[in-house]
């Protein structure tokens, strides 16, 4: 206890970094991915009926090797309508962005909030020694903070 001119009132203790809230405990790991060779209709057939704006593309091997989203179909999309084709034959590889940006399991949600808002991105996917494990949208993180218990700021 501490007494000061605001009266006697218990001082809470540090928090050690063990209750610090991570990326892995909010990030989702049951993924959607696309192999490089699958048609941009597959992947707008896929994200429409899981409801869900992008995903990883993984290798054979299964190593992460670009990203594919809602955008990145726009361009097949529009092609479409100029060559007048309802249908979008197009490969993930020629439309997904490559210069993927992921985090770590261990990072701090706050931390991974802000690389939101700094780098204006709506998904990452979460690596552990390489290896694709998760990923962790901006719905994730928003979903996450009502949850939290006031101690745990």
């Amino acid at each position: 206890m501490v007494k000061s001119f605001q009266g006697v009132r218990m001082v809470e203790p540090k928090k050690s970094p063990a209750t610090q809230i991570l990326v892995k405990d909010h990030m989702s790991t049951n993924l959607v991915t696309f192999h490089p060779d699958d048609t941009i209709d597959k992947v707008l057939d896929v994200l429409t009926k899981r409801k869900i704006s992008g995903a990883p593309v993984v290798d054979e091997s299964g190593a992460l090797i670009g990203i594919i989203s809602e955008v990145d179909c726009l361009k097949e999309i529009i092609k479409g309508k100029y060559t007048n084709t309802p249908k979008f034959p197009g490969k993930v590889k020629e439309h997904m962005s490559t210069d993927v940006i992921t985090l770590g399991q261990e990072l701090s949600l706050f931390d991974a909030a802000q690389k939101f808002l700094e780098l204006k991105i709506r998904r990452f996917p979460v690596l552990k020694d390489g290896v694709l494990i998760g990923q962790i949208s901006l719905s994730d993180v928003i979903r996450a903070f009502p949850k939290l218990k006031q101690t745990t700021w």
